[in-house]
């Protein structure tokens, strides 16, 4: 009986955060009162309070739910019959996939955090957790040798986390925008990245390789 009670008090919990999520991404935040997030949950308010005290209180519970489904989605990469296979996968699923609303959710909280110190923190937490779960990935496939080893771990983390806010922005934000049809050539130059990381680099203005190249040419080397 106590399982039961515990696993219903779970689904209500995912019911509220789901109901909370639809509100934030057609209100806004600020927009989105309790009272409509009651409306959305077809709940009480006295019953709603009873799981989440206020609004920030639903965006920590928010940040926890997508905190676990990163996790799954990364240890599913490694189940994957290669990582650029299931890097793809997951990419495909979180960047076209996902429904509107959760895009549209990322941008309000994003823009959220820039002025509400307490969604900052959960912001900023959640995205450590992230980057951490990110370079633990990469480190696994650079030990299985399908990535280079001479990739820096924690650069290539922050490159794909930008690359990802990126794609999400504009998708809430951009109408016309067509996640499915840009994907490829992202995944292609983050394979490209991973793979050969230093490839372009005597061909970048400004790169290392390029720096070293022009110091010997002005040293008479």
């Amino acid at each position: 009986m106590r399982r039961a009670n515990t696993q219903r008090q779970s689904d209500r919990r995912l019911e509220i955060l789901t109901a909370a999520q639809r509100c934030f991404a057609r209100s806004g935040f600020h927009g989105a009162s309790m009272q409509e997030i009651c409306a959305q949950a077809g709940m009480s308010p006295g019953n709603l309070y009873r799981y989440f005290p206020s609004k920030e209180a639903l965006i920590a519970g928010i940040c926890e739910r997508n905190r676990a489904e990163a996790a799954d989605s990364f240890l599913a990469v490694d189940r994957a019959p290669g990582f650029f296979e299931g890097l793809a996968a997951l990419a495909h699923y979180h960047l076209v996939e996902r429904p509107e609303v959760e895009a549209d959710l990322c941008a309000e909280i994003m823009a959220e955090s820039r002025r509400n110190p307490e969604i900052a923190r959960l912001q900023t937490e959640l995205e450590r957790d992230i980057k951490i779960r990110l370079i633990d990935m990469l480190r696994r496939a650079a030990g299985r040798g399908e990535i280079s080893g001479e990739v820096d771990l924690d650069a290539a983390a922050t490159m794909l986390m930008v690359l990802a806010d990126g794609m999400s922005w504009r998708r809430a934000c951009d109408p016309t925008f067509k996640a499915q049809a840009v994907l490829p050539h992202v995944l292609h130059m983050v394979q490209c990245l991973l793979v050969r990381p230093h490839a372009p680099s005597a061909s970048l203005p400004g790169a290392p390789g390029m720096v070293a190249q022009t110091d010997q040419e002005g040293s008479g080397q």
